[in-house]
């Protein structure tokens, strides 16, 4: 998924005659802190609230407040990753893009970007959540995807996320199964370290009181 696709349909574009009123007038509408600021195709900078408010911009047009804009933007052909991250690193409540030839065609916004991230990590389907915490070199993609489409399931997304205090890398996979027990299991027998489960809790309830009862059927062995 690319700029262009996330292009919003809705937030505009401030001109130079537009003055700082505004501006914050828009923002508060569309519930951002930033906008794109265009002359035709050509895109000027990005003014913000902050801006506004803190260097008393309030009356003055776009044109008189050129200096005090940002230049940061992404091209059309960017993938939503790399979008992300400039919108995170500085702080973004959107971000323009621009064509190859530097032409101005839209914003993307964070709601944007949070839709189509729910929609990439699956959030709407329905199925179950394993989180796996292993080291980084006992990742084995192809053995995980072995395991859960062993127990005739998918993985309908995965991602990796290293805690800013740990050497384990944490592997979160959304199965399009709402009883994980079977793959639970598969992974417990092939020695995986399972931080987190989230399924039905009453499917979860049933796995606790069966290994419960192992155990206790084990002790008195």
């Amino acid at each position: 998924m690319i700029a262009k696709q996330l292009i919003s349909d809705v937030i505009p574009s401030l001109r130079l005659t537009d003055d700082g009123q505004k501006a914050l007038n828009w923002m508060e509408i569309f519930r951002i802190s930033h906008l794109p600021v265009v002359d035709g195709r050509e895109y000027i900078g990005l003014i913000s609230d902050k801006a506004i408010y803190d260097l008393n911009l309030i009356d003055k047009k776009m044109d008189e407040c050129r200096e005090h804009m940002a230049p940061p933007h992404v091209h059309s052909n960017q993938h939503i990753y790399e979008i992300a991250s400039v919108m995170s690193e500085l702080k973004l409540s959107l971000v323009p893009v621009l064509d190859l030839k530097h032409s101005y065609m839209g914003v993307v916004s964070v709601m944007d970007l949070s839709k189509k991230f729910a929609d990439l990590v699956a959030v709407h389907e329905p199925g179950g959540i394993i989180v796996l915490e292993v080291t980084p070199i006992d990742y084995s993609l192809p053995q995980i995807a072995q395991i859960v489409e062993g127990n005739d399931a998918k993985i309908l997304s995965l991602y990796t996320y290293k805690e800013d205090d740990s050497k384990e890398l944490l592997i979160t996979l959304k199965i399009n199964q709402v009883d994980l027990s079977p793959i639970i299991q598969t992974f417990v027998r092939y020695d995986y370290s399972i931080r987190a489960v989230f399924m039905d809790e009453s499917i979860l309830n049933n796995l606790y009181d069966d290994r419960y009862n192992q155990l206790i059927k084990y002790m008195n062995i």
